[in-house]
C-alpha cells in the first residue's frame, strides 16, 4: 500500500528540508504545527575535556509583542539571504529571535542533538544549553526555525535590525592557547582556548572561520597541530594542512573552548580543490563533453540566475551517480565533501531531509541497493549507467507475508518519514537503529526467520543491525504478531519503471514529463505555502538527448516559485524535470569549487548527484533498453 500521510502532518511540508512533519499519535490541536517526530538521538556531546555540566538556559514564556520579519542576515561581515523573525520592540533586546536552524549550526557554531522520541532538540553553545520542544520548532520561509534569543543572550551576542537586514554581533574574545587533546579513535582533536564565546562559521568547505583576536605567533602555532591559520583583522580561518575538513566542530564552556576533530592523518585526502582553481580534469572537458551555461532569464517580473550543466551521457566518459556519506542514513555533510568522497567532477544537492534529525525524506538507491525508500508517491529520477534517466512519481509497494498467508503492508523503508503501522530497516540505515518515536516495538528477521522480539526500552537504547538483518518496526500501537522462530517473506516492487533503475534519487514535485507541465504539489504531499513561496531551486532534467543539472537563484529576490521554475525550464527546452531540495541546500560544485550556494553560504545536505569518471569497462545502455 502507498504511504498515507497523517492529516496532522500537512504543515510539515512548509520548510524544504524538514518536509513531512508527521503527528504519529493522536495529538492536541496545538501540535498541528509541530516539527516532525524525530529520528534517533545524536550522540551525547563529548565531555573528554573536563567541561563542567552545561548551565541550562530557561526559555522565556511566550508573550504577545510586536513582530518584525526580514530576509537578510549579516554575520561576521558576511551578508546572506536568510529569513528571521524578531518578537518585541526593535529598540530593546528581542523577546524571541527566530533564526533558521541551519544558520545556528553552520554560521554561529551551535551544536545540536535530538532527545528521545518526543521531538525535543537540545542546543548547546559555549556551555549554555537550550532544550527546544517540538512545538517550538517552526517553519520560517522554507527552513525550520528556532527561537535562539535565550541561547544567544547567554553568551553576549547582540542583534540589531535595520530594515530587512539583521546584524548579529558579539565582543571579540582573545585566543589564549592551542593544544591537542584526547581524541576518539582514528581522529586527532585540537582545542582552542578562548577568553570568551565567539561566532564560529563551520559551514565553509575545508575548515572554520571565527572572530577572535590572535597573533602571527599563534597562527604559526597552528602548524604544529597540522593546521593552517590565515588571518584578516579579527577573523581567523583554520584549515587542515592536508585539506581535509573537520569531521566535527563543537564548543564547550567553563572555560570557553572551540574543539576541532580532524582526520587522524594530517596528510589525509584533500577535501577541496586548490583555492580558485577548477579541477583540470573538468576544465579539459568543458565545452567538449560538458556544457556549463550561466544565464539570467525573466519570469513573472523576476530575474532568475540559472546555472545549467549539460552532458550527453552516451558520448562521455562520465556517468551520473548518487552521492552519499557512505556510513548510513543519519547525518549531513557539505556538498563538496560528498563530491570528493566519490571523486565527482560536477555535483548538485539531492533530495529532501529532516534537518532536525538529519535523516532522509525520500528515495535513495545506489547500484541496486535501496538506501532509503520513496515516500508519498513523490517525484523521482532513476537511471542506469550511461543512459538517460527516467522521470516519474514513485512508491515502493512492500508487504510481509507469514506462513499462514496473512499479509501486512510496509509503509516505508530506511526512512526518516514516520508513519503509523509497519516500517522496515536494514543495515543500509546504519550500524545501529534507535527508535524514532516513543513506544516502538520490533522483530529482527534474518534468512526469513524471526530471530528476536524487542520492546520500547531496547529500541530506545539502540539495536545493532548487521548484514542480512531486517528490522520490522511497529509504531502507534501496531501489534507485531510474529513469534520467535516464525517465518516471514517480503514482497517488494516499485510502482513505476523509475524504481527499477539501478540508481534512484527522490525529490518533488515533478515539474515536467514528456514535454508537458505536470506540477501537482498537493498530489505529492506538499503544502500550498511551500508551492507558492519563492526560493533557490535545484533541478535535474533532460531534453531527450542530454542530461541537465541546474540551479535557479533570484537575482533581486529569494528566487522563483515552483510554477515559475517550471515555465523557465520548459523555455530552455527541457522535456522532463524534477525539483530537488532547495533553499539553503541548493548547491553546485564544479571541479571542487562550490560555485553556487543557495543563500550565499554553504548549507549542509544529506545526499547529492554527481558526474563521475566511468571505467572503460562500464556498459552504455539507454534507459528502457
Amino acid at each position: 500500500m502507498p504511504p498515507t500521510p497523517d492529516p496532522m502532518a500537512q504543515p510539515a511540508a512548509l520548510p524544504a528540508t524538514i518536509l513531512l512533519v508527521t503527528a504519529l499519535l493522536a495529538a492536541p490541536a496545538a501540535a498541528v504545527n509541530a516539527a516532525p517526530p524525530p529520528p534517533p538521538p545524536l550522540p551525547e556531546l563529548p565531555t573528554p575535556l573536563g567541561s563542567p555540566p552545561a548551565a541550562p538556559v530557561a526559555a522565556p514564556a511566550p508573550a504577545a509583542a510586536p513582530s518584525t520579519e526580514g530576509t537578510r542576515l549579516v554575520i561576521l561581515g558576511l551578508a546572506q539571504r536568510g529569513a528571521w523573525r524578531w518578537i518585541g520592540r526593535l529598540d530593546a533586546a528581542p523577546r524571541e529571535l527566530w533564526l533558521p536552524l541551519e544558520v545556528a549550526q553552520g554560521q554561529l557554531g551551535v551544536s545540536s542533538r535530538s532527545r528521545g522520541g518526543g521531538g525535543e532538540l537540545e542546543l548547546e553553545w559555549f556551555g549554555a544549553r537550550l532544550v527546544v520542544g517540538a512545538d517550538r520548532q517552526r517553519p520560517l520561509a522554507d527552513e525550520v526555525a528556532i527561537d535562539l534569543a535565550p541561547l544567544l543572550a547567554a553568551n553576549g551576542l547582540t542583534a540589531r535590525a535595520s530594515g530587512s537586514t539583521l546584524l548579529l554581533e558579539m565582543p571579540t574574545p582573545r585566543l589564549l592557547g592551542i593544544r591537542p587533546s584526547t581524541s576518539p579513535p582514528g581522529l586527532r582533536r585540537v582545542v582552542l582556548d578562548l577568553s570568551g564565546p565567539a561566532i564560529v562559521r563551520s559551514s565553509e568547505p575545508g575548515g572554520v572561520v571565527l572572530a577572535v583576536a590572535h597573533s602571527a605567533d599563534q597562527r604559526a602555532a597552528l602548524q604544529g597541530q597540522g593546521l593552517r591559520g590565515a588571518g584578516t583583522g579579527a577573523l581567523l580561518r583554520i584549515t587542515d594542512r592536508g585539506g581535509a575538513a573537520p569531521t566535527r566542530v563543537f564548543t564547550l564552556g567553563g572555560p570557553h573552548r572551540l574543539v576541532l576533530d580532524l582526520p587522524g592523518d594530517p596528510t589525509a585526502a584533500v577535501d577541496t580543490a586548490s583555492p580558485g582553481r577548477i579541477d583540470p580534469r573538468l576544465q579539459s572537458r568543458l565545452g567538449r563533453q560538458i556544457l556549463w551555461e550561466r544565464l539570467v532569464r525573466e519570469v513573472a517580473g523576476r530575474r532568475v540566475r540559472i546555472n545549467a550543466v549539460r552532458i550527453d551521457l552516451l558520448n562521455s566518459d562520465l556517468e551520473l551517480r548518487p552521492l552519499s556519506r557512505g556510513d548510513g542514513m543519519e547525518g549531513l555533510s557539505s556538498l563538496v565533501r560528498l563530491a570528493n568522497r566519490q571523486d565527482a567532477l560536477v555535483a548538485i544537492n539531492g533530495g529532501f531531509f529532516n534537518r532536525v534529525r538529519r535523516l532522509p525524506l525520500g528515495a535513495l538507491r545506489d547500484q541496486g541497493r535501496w538506501l532509503s525508500g520513496p515516500i508519498l508517491n513523490r517525484g523521482a529520477v532513476g537511471w542506469d549507467p550511461g543512459g538517460l534517466p527516467r522521470f516519474g512519481r514513485l512508491r515502493l509497494e512492500e508487504s510481509v507475508l507469514d506462513a499462514g498467508g496473512n499479509r501486512w503492508p510496509v509503509s516505508v523503508l530506511n526512512s526518516g518519514y514516520v508513519q503509523r503501522g509497519l516500517s522496515r530497516y536494514t543495515a543500509d540505515w546504519g550500524p545501529t537503529y534507535r527508535s524514532l518515536v516513543d513506544g516502538e516495538t520490533a522483530v529482527l528477521v534474518r534468512d526469513g526467520v524471526v530471530r528476536a522480539r524487542y520492546g520500547p526500552d531496547l529500541l530506545a537504547a539502540g539495536l545493532p543491525l548487521g548484514a542480512g538483518d531486517t528490522l520490522l518496526v511497529g509504531r502507534a500501537g501496531f501489534s507485531l504478531p510474529w513469534p520467535e522462530g516464525g517465518t516471514l517473506r517480503l514482497e517488494s516492487r516499485p510502482s513505476t519503471a523509475v524504481g527499477m533503475a539501478n540508481n534512484v534519487v527522490g525529490g518533488g514535485p515533478l515539474l515536467l514529463l514528456g514535454g508537458r507541465p505536470v506540477l501537482d504539489g498537493a498530489a505529492e504531499g506538499f503544502s500550498a505555502a511551500f508551492l507558492s513561496q519563492g526560493a533557490p531551486r535545484t533541478v535535474i532534467g533532460s531534453d531527450g538527448r542530454q542530461l541537465w543539472l541546474l540551479t535557479l537563484e533570484g537575482v533581486d529576490d529569494e528566487g522563483p516559485t515552483l510554477l515559475e521554475a517550471t515555465q523557465l525550464l520548459a523555455g530552455l527546452g527541457l522535456q522532463d524535470a524534477l525539483n530537488l531540495d532547495g533553499g539553503s541546500s541548493t548547491g553546485l560544485v564544479m571541479g571542487g569549487l562550490h560555485t553556487v550556494k543557495g543563500r550565499g553560504v554553504v548549507g549542509a545536505v544529506h545526499n547529492g548527484l554527481g558526474l563521475v569518471l566511468r571505467s572503460a569497462a562500464a556498459p552504455l545502455t539507454r534507459a528502457g533498453s
